[in-house]
């Protein structure tokens, strides 16, 4: 299994297969809106401005399983994004990304990672390359635009282009 075998919903409510995203490398994020790290949101569309011509794809996913700090609705969080943050990168509904109830693809992420390479706290990243597996964790600390992330994100821009 890859990445590319889960599908999400976008947080307009249109499916969002993550097999549209073959070919490009994806930064996965669950964020939350009322967070001491909500400000990444602004790193995070730097980085995806910097990066998306060249195949860059960051994925917000606002889960609300922290502190419950993510508790609007999927229009809210959606106007409070683009209102505070300009944000034009995709986001997703609401999921849950730890536990139980988590969605799939963060349950996959444990079992290709271990328990321990979950979320701990909002803002937590993970990358995954164009061909849909698992590249990097990056914990909630870490901004996005860290040299660890855009390094990451370079190596794998470049394994992309070189069809690795």
């Amino acid at each position: 299994m890859t990445a590319h075998d889960f599908e999400l919903t976008g947080i307009d409510g249109t499916p969002m297969p993550l097999k549209q995203y073959k070919g490009k490398v994806v930064l996965l994020v669950n964020t939350a809106s009322q967070c001491g790290f909500t400000p990444q949101y602004a790193d995070l569309e730097k980085v995806y401005k910097q990066y998306r011509q060249r195949g860059l794809v960051v994925l917000g996913v606002p889960s609300n399983d922290f502190g419950g700090q993510e508790p609007g609705t999927a229009a809210q969080i959606k106007e409070f994004c683009e209102v505070n943050f300009d944000i034009d990168f995709p986001l997703t509904e609401k999921q849950a990304v730890k536990g139980p109830q988590a969605h799939p693809l963060y349950r996959w992420i444990a079992a290709e990672l271990g328990e321990d390479a979950l979320p701990k706290w909002n803002f937590h990243k993970y990358l995954i390359g164009a061909d849909g597996r698992l590249i990097e964790g990056f914990a909630t600390p870490v901004k996005p635009t860290d040299a660890k992330v855009t390094t990451a994100i370079e190596i794998a821009l470049l394994k992309a282009k070189a069809g690795a």
